[in-house]
């Protein structure tokens, strides 16, 4: 099952991998930096818990849920008035019910550049209309994706907060922000404004801590030195190779690598 919404450094490239498989695991599947929820949807657990912090996303994951019929009849309006005025007008409308702000997050997402979610200083969603005009995709069933999101407690909140709750038999899913093009880049530098040095110790420590009361951890990062510094598991840590796609153009996308680790 595909995910449907886009997100930079979103994962299903990795579900799609014949090298990784999640281990197996017994009790809640848990997620804090859902963003496209891509292993998600590819696991399809019975009971999980997804999180982040960016609560338009999270709503528009509990409208999904919960009132799908209704975001499926707004898209529908949407796909029928797209074009290029029609993307900035509704950019810039604000929207009253939490149903028609999700129809709003999708629409947006599916038209923008490249799928990204950008803010402004004033926290208004600026990202410019992408080639791509379809808003409802033949293969996708808003019904089968409520189904999917059923199993699951959906939250904004902070990393640490739902790391915390993680016990025996739990596996832990961590796909925390950072960049594509980090292997010859300053780590620290380069990714401080979209996931910090200490947030990086912060997530580094809660899922040690999780791991201490039983829980498995699945963990993708920078495939960077710092990173390995940081964790000091060599036994845990492997490099998977893909392409990066967020270039603007594709002369200049090229593969790098991603760090997986897999301990508890």
């Amino acid at each position: 099952m595909k995910p449907f919404i886009k997100w930079a450094g979103g994962k299903r490239w990795l579900t799609t991998d014949p090298s990784f498989s999640l281990p197996t695991f017994s009790g809640r599947y848990i997620e804090p930096f859902l963003g496209g929820a891509a292993m998600f949807f590819h696991t399809k657990p019975s009971k999980a818990i997804l999180s982040d912090l960016n609560p338009r996303l999270i709503e528009t994951y509990i409208c999904m849920r919960d009132f799908w019929p209704e975001v499926l009849r707004e898209l529908k309006t949407m796909q029928r008035l797209h074009s290029k005025s029609f993307y900035y007008e509704e950019r810039s409308r604000k929207r009253q019910k939490p149903h028609t702000r999700a129809a709003q997050f999708l629409y947006l997402n599916r038209t923008c550049f490249n799928g990204l979610y950008r803010e402004n200083l004033k926290g208004e969603f600026n990202v410019p209309i992408g080639t791509k005009d379809r808003v409802i995709f033949e293969d996708e069933d808003f019904s089968e994706i409520s189904q999917a999101l059923g199993c699951a407690d959906i939250r904004t909140s902070d990393f640490a907060e739902i790391i915390a709750e993680a016990r025996q038999g739990d596996l832990i899913f961590a796909d925390p922000p950072y960049t594509t093009a980090h292997n010859t880049n300053g780590f620290v530098k380069y990714n401080q404004n979209i996931f910090s040095w200490q947030d990086q110790e912060r997530l580094r420590d809660s899922l040690f801590s999780a791991v201490s009361r039983g829980a498995r951890v699945v963990l993708t990062n920078a495939d960077h030195e710092s990173i390995r510094e940081l964790y000091d598991l060599p036994d845990a840590y492997r490099p998977v190779r893909r392409a990066s796609v967020m270039a603007g153009k594709a002369r200049f996308r090229s593969d790098t690598t991603e760090a997986v680790y897999l301990f508890g």
